[in-house]
């Protein structure tokens, strides 16, 4: 008989997790492709293991089509997850469902690096769509 694994059915509702609406404005230059970074350097959310803080800094590239990301509710969207335990891998999968319904992008890219647990540094990349370039 396989052994149960002690981290299962730590993330079983991660994706009803209730999180803030990310606020958008209008683009006044929706027919440009430029690419638009957010940096988050001090993000924190909890091992859902443990209940410890994890550390990461986050990075956003997205090219915006008819909606533009408002940061001030950006930063409370992140700010959320200081209280949430969730691992890294559906953290960043769970932010670019959320970011991608916000203000459907051409495409965007997220990168989570979460500092080192145990010697080792977990990082996290999630894309959705095809980077252009012109």
């Amino acid at each position: 008989m396989k052994k149960k694994s002690s981290y299962e059915g730590l993330q079983e509702n991660v994706r009803r997790l209730k999180t803030p609406e990310i606020e958008v404005w209008k683009n006044q230059y929706p027919d440009r492709v430029y690419t638009i970074s957010l940096d988050v350097p001090e993000f924190t959310c909890i091992c859902p293991k443990t209940g410890l803080p994890d550390f990461a800094a986050i990075r956003i590239d997205y090219s915006p089509r008819g909606r533009c990301i408002e940061l001030k509710s950006f930063k409370l969207y992140t700010i959320f997850f200081r209280s949430i335990g969730i691992f890294h891998e559906h953290l960043i999968n769970r932010m670019l469902d959320d970011f991608v319904r916000a203000c459907r992008p051409r495409w965007a890219r997220i990168t989570g690096v979460f500092n080192p647990r145990g010697g080792i540094t977990t990082t996290v990349t999630r894309a959705y769509g095809k980077q252009e370039h012109r």
